[in-house]
């Protein structure tokens, strides 16, 4: 790999708490790129050959620390990307520790060797072998809850790790780092890396990278997936959705709207799979409506500092900017707010606190119903019955996740199978369950993290053929 300058540069993460300088580091330079690699490639040779028993017990002790410091690792999260604090530990004590305990819980099954059929004097399987190193280039709004998909799945597997974070959030690596040291993790093993994003497609064009993980715009995947096809190499590409919500007139109608306007704001709306747009029967709209807008003005958007603060800013001024100018622009297409911002005092034109907002009278000519807002934005529309709500749903380049609430099984299965989606929930929404394959379609991305799929992504298939006498 060709150094860039050995220079280093700052890199600066601006807290949307107060807009001050929360975290400040050098960025590698192309030397310590290189460097970073090199003991990467060398150490993944030995941990390869490590027993699964003692990756296993490395990785489970790595999660007890992460789970041990929830509350400091919480708190640096509210600083960094402004999540409220009554929330953030929660990502590592909930899904963060999930994910990583079921994969490293069904790793030896899913790593053993494959046998093949019997065949008269000859021993034949296939092996999953790890890829090499793994470069892991993950976001800020769910910073340990994506990196683990790839993470420890890939040290469960015996490759190395290169975790290059988000500049919002960036110290998550550095607890990552220190997880893994402390639980004895051979060094190399796991590194991280804060760079440009010359060096890290410098790295994706780099021999010694067996597999990239990225999370991300629709935009950043395709030079991701640019680079990686230049080599032949795998790349998982988790980037983003529009994720839409049908109730039906059958819906338990009080837990859907508890659950949808969970699904629509929760992390002030920073989710890939957030609930972003819903399509309401008729038979049960004004019900749904009325009970939407009062738990949507219940909430309390203050310094997320501030454990009774239930909603707060978006990840910085731009964020914020760009979600009312597409809240402004439908309205000016002749939507309707059914939320006063003036209700939320936190909020200003010139700050990173956005008033939740929930629109009527909206249509797939907006912005807001197509493309991603990422924000506290709830679109809503009327339809008339499953067809065309399976018309509208499809209506996306996304498809991510998708959800529909009902009584009625078998109608939630006839509709799923129509729907362009990667995971299709029924009375739930927004949750990424470790048992399941999370994955999309169109311009959600490709690949697949957890389950027992995920293994795929991070081994290599070696088969043996071995004729035992001649």
């Amino acid at each position: 790999m060709a150094p860039a300058s050995a220079i280093a540069e700052r890199m600066q993460t601006i807290s949307p708490v107060d807009e001050s300088v929360y975290v400040e580091r050098n960025l590698a330079s192309g030397h310590e790129v290189e460097a970073k690699l090199a003991v990467a490639a060398k150490a993944q040779r030995q941990w390869k050959d490590a027993p699964l028993s003692e990756r296993a017990a490395i990785c489970r002790r790595a999660v007890s620390w992460m789970v041990d410091h929830a509350e400091q690792l919480g708190t640096e999260l509210s600083w960094q990307m402004g999540r409220p604090i009554r929330y953030s530990p929660m990502e590592i004590r909930r899904g963060f520790q999930e994910r990583a305990l079921y994969m490293i819980h069904i790793a030896a099954q899913e790593l053993a060797d494959l046998p093949a059929s019997p065949k008269e004097n000859f021993q034949r399987f296939i092996r999953r072998d790890p890829v090499g190193v793994v470069l892991a280039i993950m976001p800020w709004n769910y910073p340990y809850l994506c990196s683990v998909n790839v993470v420890v799945p890939a040290i469960m597997a015996g490759n190395s790790v290169i975790l290059k974070p988000a500049a919002q959030t960036p110290l998550t690596a550095e607890r990552y780092a220190e997880a893994f040291s402390a639980a004895g993790l051979p060094e190399g093993v796991f590194q991280f890396l804060h760079t440009t994003h010359e060096d890290v497609a410098r790295m994706i064009s780099d021999s010694r990278v067996g597999f990239v993980a990225f999370t991300g715009s629709v935009a950043a995947g395709h030079a991701v997936q640019r680079a990686a096809q230049e080599r032949f190499m795998g790349a998982g590409l988790e980037l983003g959705g529009k994720d839409p919500a049908y109730v039906r007139p059958d819906a338990f109608l009080e837990r859907t709207i508890e659950e949808l306007v969970d699904g629509v704001f929760f992390n002030s709306g920073q989710s890939c799979c957030a609930v972003e747009r819903i399509y309401v029967h008729q038979d049960v709209w004004d019900k749904f409506i009325e009970g939407f807008v009062e738990l949507t003005k219940k909430y309390v958007l203050e310094d997320p500092l501030n454990p009774e603060t239930t909603l707060g800013p978006l990840v910085h001024k731009r964020a914020a900017a760009t979600v009312r100018a597409k809240v402004a622009e439908a309205i000016r297409k002749g939507a309707e707010g059914l939320i006063d911002a003036s209700q939320f005092p936190k909020v200003s034109e010139n700050s990173s606190y956005v008033a939740p907002q929930v629109l009527v009278d909206v249509d797939h000519a907006m912005s807001i119903m197509t493309e991603e807002t990422f924000g506290p934005v709830a679109p809503i529309m009327p339809v008339k019955d499953d067809e065309q709500a399976i018309q509208l749903m499809n209506d996306s380049h996304y498809g991510l996740s998708a959800s529909v609430w009902t009584a009625d099984l078998e109608a939630a299965l006839r509709i799923g199978n129509r729907i362009e989606t990667g995971t299709w929930f029924m009375n739930r929404c927004d949750y990424l369950d470790p048992a399941l394959a999370w994955t999309g379609v169109k311009d959600s991305g490709h690949g697949c993290s957890l389950s027992r799929l995920g293994y795929a992504s991070v081994t290599q298939p070696k088969s043996f053929h071995l004729r035992l006498e001649l």
